[in-house]
């Protein structure tokens, strides 16, 4: 697995990282549908960029979607194509067979990029002008971390495309919860600016960061219920332990009923808010002096970090 380890402490405040870990690694088939949906809005920002990349590398798509995996490999139907992240091999298992053939009809010269190749080395470097990672920042425990690890996955001149939740993601059920004195749903979220701050901590250059708050409706609170489940757990290292019962369950659902916003047409409301950002990797720069010492990966990363954008 090509991911930071769990550690005992967790550097977001209050997740738990063992059990995030265990939500990154759980099998499944299909992505959640919102994270689909974020990610089809990602795909359409990409219009913002003049480059190609001859390469790019999704990062963990079976949570991050996999048909939008698929819609990329669409916009850059030559593009060499890198798998890294929870459930890499599983991700290359799905995605391989109908994407490859797809590469292969449309130029069978192109042979290298008829399937995914997963990144099975974790020292692995400078793979990809485009690392894409939707929706996979707040479901780590170690944010810089992985962030220094997608720059070092990218080019000279490449760039980064992910989303995240943000903090006011799920407030109303979070004011639901500290209502009846539960313990909260979710661990804390980062905020936009943050994520701004850490991405230049890490070394990218240009971040540019914006987010959108999504007001989604459910006619009943079983049905919101089945929706968080697919999105996600409850990962706050406060959590109960153990099972609730169909007592508690049943405490939840009367609350969320009574509790929650609704709609002029009775839905209840809930709000979801989407961090969107974007950096690229800047050649190193190096200080100058009567004598400097400069390695010759450092020196290569300089001269190619010399062409356009």
């Amino acid at each position: 697995m090509d991911h930071p380890a769990a550690q005992n402490t967790a550097i977001v405040p209050g997740m738990d990282p063992v059990a995030a870990e265990r939500w990154r690694s759980l099998p499944r088939q299909n992505s959640p549908w919102l994270h689909e949906e974020i990610g089809s809005r990602m795909v359409e920002r990409l219009g913002w960029f003049k480059q190609t990349p001859q390469d790019w590398l999704d990062w963990s798509p079976v949570l991050g979607g996999l048909s939008t995996h698929r819609r990329l490999r669409d916009v850059y139907p030559d593009a060499g194509v890198w798998i890294g992240g929870d459930q890499a091999e599983r991700a290359s298992n799905l995605l391989g067979r109908s994407g490859g053939a797809r590469a292969v009809l449309r130029n069978p010269l192109k042979w290298w990029a008829s399937a995914p190749r997963v990144v099975a080395d974790a020292q692995a470097a400078e793979l990809a002008e485009m690392v894409w990672a939707n929706m996979a920042l707040h479901l780590t425990h170690d944010p810089r971390v992985l962030l220094q690890r997608w720059r070092q996955l990218l080019r000279v001149g490449g760039f980064l495309m992910f989303s995240s939740l943000g903090p006011d993601t799920l407030r109303e059920v979070r004011a639901v919860y500290a209502n009846h004195g539960w313990h909260p749903p979710a661990h804390e979220l980062t905020d936009m600016h943050d994520w701004g701050d850490m991405l230049v901590e890490t070394g990218f250059a240009e971040p540019v960061m914006d987010m959108e708050r999504l007001t989604l409706t459910y006619p009943s609170a079983e049905r919101l219920l089945q929706d968080l489940r697919d999105w996600g757990r409850n990962l706050h290292a406060e959590r109960p332990g153990g099972l609730r019962g169909r007592g508690h369950r049943q405490a939840l659902v009367d609350a969320l009923e009574s509790g929650l916003p609704r709609t002029q047409e009775g839905l209840l409301a809930i709000t979801v808010e989407i961090v969107y950002g974007h950096a690229f990797k800047a050649a190193p720069k190096i200080k100058v002096s009567q004598s400097s010492a400069v390695s010759v990966d450092d020196m290569r990363a300089m001269l190619r970090g010399g062409g356009k954008r």
